[in-house]
């Protein structure tokens, strides 16, 4: 029974922080650049709701997925345009975002679906399925550990494992290519780039770019792997979570992964501990429950925002010399 559920709590925590590990990869290479996003919880939120009813309407995942995709690019391009081009203040706009995907998630719901915000399940063929069942009940017959193991890393859909691959494709990105070294010096020494003959704005644009697309898998994940419909913010400040992540592992895509896997692995345990009467305390309140990944996250910011350096340049519009 123990190996039951500690390898269901494992894939549980694995399950919880695809999204997580996605947006704050998107904060990673955003802020690496030099450019703030407060608006990863607006952008998953947004293109959740594009995933669902494109695939309501198709029955199409591809078309889901384009659809996600296309609305992250749009949002960050957005960004860029007004914080880039135009040096608008990054706090603000991507606080803007959020509000507004919030707000006009819900009034196209029930405008397009009239399901008070909600959209209708999507159809199977636009669901995920799992992965490597076969060698996960082969795992199973290893003695003592086979069975937490198999429930743990065996079964799950493709993104699970598609964005494990990405966080080794990150760090990869940014630490062992020129355009990695170039993207994190426009975040630490912007005007050096810009000498060395290079566009600090494009740099940050291909930044933004790569977030939006990375936060619209996340977006999508929510709907083809987890809840079948959209529902309100259902994102349920997952995006703040990421950020947290990312200060906590320090800018890190391997630092910002283990975060993730800290905050999936509490929501599981959160899941698991509903309803439970725990030694000299007796039931404890749902809520108490369901808010400790949220307490978690104020703790760590708390406690280690002022330890994590930031890149230099973060949030500060860059002006050429002339």
């Amino acid at each position: 029974m123990d190996e039951v559920l500690i390898g269901s709590v494992l894939a549980s925590t694995l399950r919880v922080s695809v999204p997580l590990i996605l947006c704050a990869l998107a904060g990673v290479l955003c802020e690496r650049a030099g450019v703030i996003d407060l608006g990863l919880e607006g952008k998953m939120l947004s293109t959740a709701f594009a995933t669902a009813a494109v695939g309501v309407a198709t029955g199409s995942l591809l078309l889901a997925l384009a659809a996600a995709l296309l609305v992250g690019l749009a949002l960050s391009m957005l960004h860029g345009y007004a914080c880039v081009s135009h040096r608008g203040d990054q706090v603000v706009l991507g606080m803007a975002i959020t509000m507004t995907a919030a707000g006009l998630t819900v009034v196209l719901g029930i405008a397009w679906f009239a399901q008070g915000g909600q959209t209708p399940p999507v159809p199977d063929s636009v669901r995920l399925d799992g992965w490597f069942t076969g060698a996960g009940e082969l795992v199973a017959q290893i003695p003592w550990i086979g069975r937490a193991l198999a429930l743990a890393l065996f079964g799950h859909n493709l993104m699970v494992y598609g964005t494990l691959a990405l966080v080794a494709g990150v760090w990869w990105l940014l630490y062992r290519t020129r355009f990695g070294l170039r993207l994190r010096a426009a975040g630490e020494n912007p005007a050096m780039v810009d000498a060395a003959g290079v566009s600090v704005k494009v740099l940050r644009y291909q930044a933004l770019a790569l977030n939006g697309g990375l936060s619209a898998l996340a977006g999508a994940y929510l709907v083809v792997a987890q809840n079948p419909s959209f529902i309100p913010n259902m994102t349920a400040g997952r995006g703040y979570m990421a950020l947290a992540a990312l200060i906590f592992g320090k800018w890190h895509p391997v630092g910002a992964l283990w975060a993730c896997l800290l905050f999936g692995f509490m929501d599981a345990v959160s899941i698991r501990l509903q309803g439970a009467s725990l030694p000299f305390i007796g039931a404890v309140p749902v809520q108490a429950i369901q808010a400790l990944p949220y307490v978690l996250t104020v703790v760590l910011l708390a406690g280690f925002i002022g330890k994590a350096i930031a890149p230099a340049a973060l949030g500060r519009p860059y002006v050429k010399e002339r």
